[in-house]
């Protein structure tokens, strides 16, 4: 029965039914992906969260202003559209939401700014989106990492934040990059690229985190409506993708 809705609603979805396409791709795409026993978020009152990652994240926040849920600290990508959402449907809840992405990121670089960017802040929920830049500037930025050094370094971070923060909640999203992108080549992105999305899943396994299927998001709303109406470069998604990557967040942790 569960495999017949999973099933429904995504073909309704890439059959384009339905006003609330976003949501409803979302939820098809978050069913098809996730185990039935797939861990969820749970909001105490003034519970902590924390964006993490490189641009996609980043999205031109102000990095001088550290004041929780302030538009500038925010930034305009998905993040802001999460903390909007979850800032209106749990007011009672009182939440403290901050964006510490920083762009051009790649996980070590994560690593070297974690304990003030991370550590101080005290996260109840941790959500990190990385790995473009793992892959991407090895192509044109001159770094000498593999995939074999993203996971080690992920998986190093990772077990050095639950030794600090035992009790925090992962969120992991997917790596993403979208075919006929301005700047993707599939031919040097494909299927390269693919290890790095496999290894965030299996590192979400591992460490009992949530895992954001963005890829599989963004493959689906391709089939509604071209590519680069979701992100002209195939990296830094548009506005219509910044709301798909909030609705897939809000669907996979459970606080939609």
């Amino acid at each position: 029965m569960k495999d017949s809705r999973r099933n429904f609603l995504k073909k309704s979805v890439l059959a384009g039914a339905g006003a609330l396409m976003i949501p409803e791709l979302a939820k098809a795409i978050v069913h098809e992906q996730t185990a039935v026993n797939a861990p969820k978020i749970t909001l105490k009152k003034e519970a902590v969260i924390l964006l993490q990652g490189d641009s996609i994240t980043d999205s031109g926040r102000d990095k001088e202003n550290n004041i929780s849920n302030s538009f500038p600290m925010l930034g305009n990508g998905y993040s802001l559209f999460i903390a909007s959402q979850l800032l209106a449907n749990e007011a009672s809840k009182q939440l403290k939401i901050y964006n510490r992405g920083i762009s051009g990121n790649k996980v070590y670089q994560l690593r070297e700014r974690w304990e003030i960017e991370c550590l101080a802040i005290q996260p109840d929920v941790l959500s990190i989106l990385i790995g473009v830049n793992d892959y991407w500037h090895t192509l044109s930025g001159g770094y000498k990492g593999t995939a074999r050094v993203y996971e080690d370094d992920y998986r190093a971070l990772l077990k050095y934040t639950k030794e600090k923060l035992p009790q925090v909640q992962l969120v992991i999203g997917e790596p993403f990059a979208l075919r006929e992108g301005a700047a993707i080549e599939d031919v040097r992105w494909f299927p390269a690229f693919d290890e790095y999305r496999r290894i965030a899943k299996k590192l979400a396994g591992e460490f009992n985190a949530v895992f954001v299927p963005y890829q599989a998001g963004f493959d689906a709303a391709a089939k509604l409506a071209p590519t680069r109406y979701w992100s002209y470069d195939g990296v830094h998604p548009d506005l219509p993708g910044r709301q798909l990557m909030a609705n897939l967040w809000l669907e996979a942790t459970g606080l939609k």
